[in-house]
């Protein structure tokens, strides 16, 4: 949660702004500056739920790396089956 705003602080704002508050305006400003400034801390708190987010769906979304030991043994088990099914259509035709 953002700081409480001090007394000093919308007095500084009140010079600032050229303006000369009343004590009900000097607190509904400062609840105004206090609602501003969780506002703000919420944003960051999402922002930071945000990029969490993306790290881990980066993490599960990834493009997969082909390694070649496993295309070289899925090529040979391919042309194994192929072998296989050529002896066994030559045998059932003699």
């Amino acid at each position: 949660m953002a700081e409480k705003i001090s007394d000093e602080m919308i007095e500084y704002v009140g010079i600032l702004a050229k303006l000369e508050l009343s004590g009900r305006e000097k607190e509904e400003a400062r609840a105004d500056m206090e609602k501003m400034l969780n506002y703000i801390d919420t944003l960051n708190e999402l922002e930071t739920i945000r990029l969490a987010f993306l790290k881990v769906f980066h993490g599960m979304y990834h493009e997969r790396v082909s390694y070649p030991e496993q295309k070289e043994i899925q090529e040979a088990a391919k042309k194994k089956a192929d072998t296989e099914q050529e002896e066994t259509n030559s045998d059932s035709t003699d």
